[in-house]
């Protein structure tokens, strides 16, 4: 039986740990009395089972007949059905204080999805469509050279989420903008490597654009309305 996806899932648990534990050191969420790892780690479990289970459904397997198969690798897991749970799931834990908990989690979410997608050399998934790069890859028993493009994805994730911590750190950004920032950044960063990934449906696009808007839309409002309560004090 193959388990492979566990140990995905803890790379992008230690992605998102690592990064909780650098920021925590760097006086990160100074507004806000959520336990980050409890929650971000309860949101992303269920995001995950979600979206395996979404995946199970898309491909005809019955969860309740072959539990077995919500561990297994063999369908993966929808990004739309995790996606969604793991965001709405955040929502209600942080839902006191759910920008300043957004702006505290938001680099080490993007940690978490760098690490995530590294984790797919564990998987064996890491590869995309043909390329004749230097450093293309190939898989195990094939001779055709392919873009690693799960890595190209962890390492652009990696680059977001410690511009983004780098950024809090010098300086306090107006409430909304790091996570109104890493939502876009999330959408970009999957536009950008879709075309490279080897899909029949070509992947949720319209989920990607709604981050990215989304997540600028975020902080077009956040700066404004710093803007707002500057001029009335």
């Amino acid at each position: 039986m193959e388990f492979t996806l566990l140990g995905q899932a803890a790379v992008g648990v230690a992605g998102f740990w690592l990064m909780l534990r650098w920021e925590a050191r760097r006086g990160n969420a100074a507004g806000c009395a959520l336990d980050l790892w409890d929650t971000g780690l309860t949101a992303g479990a269920v995001g995950l089972l979600a979206g395996r289970l979404f995946a199970m459904a898309q491909t005809g397997i019955n969860p309740f007949t072959d539990p077995a198969q919500i561990i297994l690798v063999r369908s993966g897991v929808s990004t739309v059905g995790a996606s969604i749970a793991a965001l709405l799931t955040f929502g209600f834990l942080a839902r006191r204080s759910l920008l300043e908990s957004a702006d505290a989690i938001a680099p080490s979410v993007l940690a978490g999805l760098a690490g995530w997608h590294a984790g797919t050399l564990i998987t064996g998934s890491w590869l995309g469509t043909v390329s004749e790069l230097p450093w293309a890859q190939t898989a195990s028993g094939s001779d055709i050279t392919r873009h690693p493009i799960e890595l190209y994805a962890a390492a652009l994730f990696a680059v977001a989420g410690i511009g983004i911590a780098l950024w809090k750190q010098r300086g306090r950004p107006p409430l909304g903008v790091p996570a109104g920032l890493a939502l876009a950044a999330a959408g970009a960063v999957r536009l950008t490597t879709e075309p490279m990934r080897i899909s029949l449906s070509g992947g949720p696009l319209w989920l990607y654009a709604g981050a990215l808007v989304a997540g600028l839309a975020l902080v077009v409002w956040a700066v404004m309305d710093e803007k707002r309560a500057s001029a009335r004090i």
